[in-house]
């Protein structure tokens, strides 16, 4: 397999791992047409990475519109003849014209064909997917005679995520299957190029990881250190004049799976309002659980929601939102909207801070500590590769109480039917100094589960995050003891 190296745009932040994925795919000399998908929720720089793409290697790209069948194959048609330098628009009978017409493309060499927002035509179009099925069939000389890279990109992810799935026509028929997630938070913090640990942790807490937010909505409008922030806030984020403003209800609008607004807001509220079980969101939006099977699914399929197990209790789950700015709209912008679209933002933000702070910023710094000890944290810090990292609840059996644990960090699972290491428990507090009770807390969270079948805690840490620091006390016992871990967010930022 020879593949060409192509030097990514300096355009593109971030993102090498993706752009070596479509490098390769888009460069490999192999002959017989392939087929790849590209998806990602909106605004996270799916279209800047496929047309760069395009742009670098001389290949075709398609963006598609909400539009009829016909129009579509005309548009297409159009922007065919434009490529091929045509003298006029090439005419496409049906779908499965143009689809040997993108084939035809990569007859003398490697091409990516790129069609962008493809659900927009499988929508106008139902039988899309199955028109390229047929196409790509082994065999086929249409495609054996085709270097095409063909690639479908999308933001609706239930859709998406459905086109390679169970049954679909396109199962088995993918060669590359590309998500682009939001930036991690610290490729986050330098995009935003927010070098201040607090600051950064701040500012991600509403606009997470999404490129596009810092680009196009607030047109490169940062905060300039930490005693800018608040400002920021108001003339950024509550401003009505500005994109961001209304994105987070946007965000729901565009999802044509999320047909009623009311519901999927309200359960969305009910999360931002610390209620993540299904039994906490019914009661909160006053429904039945059983009428919430499938607002949760469609909210998981569109990537808003998570939905987390618990690792200590079997059958049991949470869910968090995906989507840093939503949390931080149904919290702080969406009781407030009346006054915010009367621009009254800065009474609005002065009013809100303890909203903000126990709603949007502490559970976004926990999901931050959650990704530095999957993520970034070296294995000597753990005593071993934290597999994955989330919450859970201990039941103490003996005094019938309830310990929250912020942070279950699991090893990975064992070759044979050994029990899972349990590498760290942790407490996690955004604006609370933490001190030795915390760590006693932990510690018998610790002897608790020592017992428990399945999990070998033999070696397990304690973990203790804050944003707001830790007393002399616990410091000068973290110096004595291996077993302590003391994360503070210039840590997470910075260090393993």
């Amino acid at each position: 397999m020879v593949v060409v190296s192509l030097i990514k745009p300096p355009e593109i932040f971030d993102r090498e791992v993706e752009w070596a994925e479509l490098a390769r795919f888009a460069t490999d000399e192999r002959p017989g047409a392939t087929l790849g998908v590209v998806s990602g929720r909106r605004r996270q720089g799916k279209t800047l990475l496929l047309y760069e793409l395009a742009r670098a290697t001389g290949g075709f790209y398609f963006g598609a519109t909400e539009a009829t069948s016909t129009e579509s194959l005309r548009r297409l048609g159009e922007a065919l003849g434009r490529y091929t330098d045509s003298p006029g628009p090439v005419h496409l009978a049906d779908w499965s014209s143009a689809v040997d017409a993108l084939l035809a493309l990569g007859r003398s060499r490697p091409v990516p064909v790129v069609i962008d927002e493809f659900p927009y035509l499988a929508r106008a179009s139902r039988d899309l997917p199955s028109v390229i099925q047929h196409a790509f069939t082994p065999g086929r000389p249409e495609r054996t005679g085709s270097h095409t890279r063909l690639l479908l990109c999308g933001s609706a992810l239930s859709f998406m995520g459905g086109l390679l799935a169970g049954s679909a026509p396109l199962r088995g028929r993918a060669g590359l299957e590309l998500p682009v997630a939001p930036l991690d938070y610290r490729a986050a913090a330098a995009f935003w190029e927010v070098s201040d640990p607090l600051l950064a942790a701040k500012v991600f807490a509403i606009v997470g990881g999404t490129p596009a937010y810092r680009r196009e909505y607030v047109q490169d409008d940062a905060p300039e250190g930490p005693d800018d922030f608040d400002d920021w806030v108001v003339r950024a984020v509550l401003n009505p004049a500005r994109p961001l403003f209304r994105e987070a209800r946007y965000l729901l609008a565009e999802d044509p799976d999320l047909r009623d607004a009311a519901l999927y807001h309200s359960v969305l509220a009910a999360v931002a309002e610390g209620n993540g079980t299904r039994g906490g969101i019914a009661g909160f939006i006053g429904r039945k659980s059983t009428d919430l099977h499938h607002p949760l699914t469609v909210l998981e399929d569109a990537g808003l929601l998570v939905r987390e197990p618990d690792p200590l209790r079997s059958g049991r789950s949470r869910y968090r939102i995906n989507e840093p700015l939503i949390t931080f709209y149904q919290a702080v912008m969406r009781p407030a909207w009346t006054a915010l679209e009367q621009r009254r933002g800065p009474e609005v933000w002065r009013r809100s801070q303890r909203r903000y702070a126990s709603a949007v910023l502490g559970p976004s710094f926990e999901e931050v500590v959650r990704q530095w000890a999957v993520r970034f944290a070296a294995p000597e810090t753990f005593g071993g590769i934290a597999a994955e990292a989330s919450p859970a609840v201990l039941v103490d059996q003996v005094s019938r109480t309830s310990l929250e644990l912020d942070l279950v960090a699991l090893g990975e699972p064992p070759l044979g039917d050994g029990p899972r290491p349990l590498l760290a428990v942790g407490e996690v507090k955004w604006g609370r100094m933490l001190g030795l009770a915390d760590l006693d807390r932990l510690a018998r969270a610790r002897d608790l589960l020592v017992a428990r079948p399945g999990l070998d805690a033999r070696d397990t840490r304690l973990l203790l995050a804050s944003g707001a620091g830790f007393t002399d006390d616990l410091w000068a016992a973290s110096r004595h003891r291996s077993d302590v871990i003391l994360a503070d967010p210039t840590r997470l930022y910075t260090a393993d």
